[in-house]
C-alpha cells in the first residue's frame, strides 16, 4: 500500500531520456503518464486489469517511479513537496 503522505504531494519531477527535467503538477503528471501508456506495447502485467489509461496512470503514480518504454529507454517521475505539510 502506498504511503498516505504521497497523496499530499501535488508536484512531480519528470525525467525523460534526452530531455531537460520537467516540474509538473499531479494532474499534468497523470496526463503525461497516460500519454506514455498509450504508446506502450505490451502493458505491464499489473496494469492489464485496470479499465483505461487514466486508471493505469493513477496506479503508476501511487506505486512506481519509473516505466520502461522500450529496452534501455526508461522514464522516471518523483513526487516533490513545494511547501511543508499542512501549509
Amino acid at each position: 500500500m502506498s504511503d498516505p503522505l504521497i497523496r499530499e504531494l501535488d508536484h512531480y519531477v519528470v525525467l525523460e531520456p534526452g530531455l531537460p527535467q520537467q516540474l509538473l503538477s499531479a494532474e499534468d503528471t497523470r496526463a503525461w503518464l497516460t500519454q506514455q501508456l498509450q504508446h506502450l506495447e505490451p502493458l505491464p502485467a499489473d496494469l492489464l486489469a485496470l479499465p483505461d489509461a487514466a486508471a493505469r496512470a493513477q496506479r503508476l503514480l501511487e506505486t512506481a517511479c519509473e516505466l520502461e518504454l522500450e529496452p534501455g529507454v526508461v522514464v522516471q517521475w518523483f513526487a516533490i513537496r513545494l511547501e511543508p505539510p499542512g501549509s
